[in-house]
């Protein structure tokens, strides 16, 4: 089970204005940040210092994620690109461009080989990282507005739009699922068995809906998420969910009743990401306030 973590281990600081999202890497020693002001930073969030940081995007930067090998990052936002990076140089190795309008979240399948996008265009695509195409190599458009968030598996797409709808698409056999939870949604994720999906839906309630049958499970509330994108995610033991608060505050819900187990203050301002450490209690947060917070059991 496990404490939550709520203690302030460090605060990030260096963004010039909003801080749009925090990821940790895959084994959760580093961890990248993007935001209003066209950077993307590398930190080491254990000891509280900035390594590097990655220019090239002409405008906000909404989302990023890095590979599995921490080799490469990709990243995405208000200039309808995305910039593959090496994470060790900091070059671009390669733009793709295809998407009409802003792009607000990016995802590498687990070999790093592909990235898929999510944008204001309610489109989702696929890119090969390999070739040299700038071509997508399939472009998902039935939704019908927004996509905010976007989630792989090793055989799905999974997608949450501002239509109200969760869709799954089947890679293999070309099939598509449609969830809808008749609010919008600004973020998804999995949870770490594979068999739930947590939705975040500007209604100020998450919800937990099962993978296979589509069922909701549970919905999460006391928080405020009504106008901005906010992520939500499954602690690492799933035990619990979290989500960041318009507020500047932070919930942790029992996965199973729903009972608010922990809520903080962990920013004065609209907390915009949440992103758990893959294996020990540890959770970044960021914030329209500029900063990153490590947080620890």
């Amino acid at each position: 089970m496990g404490e939550v973590p709520k203690k302030e281990a460090h605060v990030l600081r260096g963004h010039e204005g909003a801080v749009l999202a925090a990821r940790f890497n895959s084994d959760g020693n580093y961890c990248l940040s993007c935001g209003k002001d066209r950077m993307l930073r590398l930190w080491n969030p254990h000891r509280g210092i900035h390594i590097k940081t990655y220019k090239g995007h002409g405008r906000e930067i909404r989302d990023v994620h890095v590979t599995s090998d921490n080799s490469k990052l990709c990243s995405c936002g208000g200039d309808r690109q995305l910039f593959y990076w090496d994470v060790s140089t900091g070059r671009v190795i390669r733009k793709f461009r295809g998407h009409d309008s802003e792009v607000n979240s990016v995802k590498f399948n687990e070999y790093g080989s592909v990235v898929v996008s999510a944008g204001y265009d309610r489109s989702v695509r696929a890119w090969d990282c390999r070739s040299h195409s700038t071509e997508p190599i399939q472009i998902i458009d039935t939704f019908l507005d927004s996509v905010m968030s976007v989630c792989l598996t090793k055989t799905e797409i999974i997608a949450g739009s501002v239509d109200g709808t969760v869709r799954t698409f089947d890679i293999r056999i070309g099939r598509e699922l449609v969830d809808d939870l008749g609010q919008p949604v600004n973020c998804i994720s999995i949870s770490n068995d594979g068999n739930c999906v947590l939705a975040s839906c500007l209604d100020s309630t998450l919800r937990l809906l099962d993978r296979s049958t589509g069922e909701l499970l549970q919905e999460y509330k006391g928080h405020t998420c009504k106008s901005y994108k906010m992520d939500c995610c499954l602690t690492n033991s799933d035990a619990h969910v979290t989500g960041g608060s318009e507020d500047g505050f932070v919930f942790f819900w029992d996965l199973v009743d729903a009972s608010v187990v922990s809520n903080f203050r962990a920013h004065p301002a609209v907390v915009t990401s949440v992103n758990y450490h893959p294996k020990d209690s540890c959770m970044i947060t960021s914030s329209v306030d500029g900063t990153i917070r490590v947080w620890k059991a």
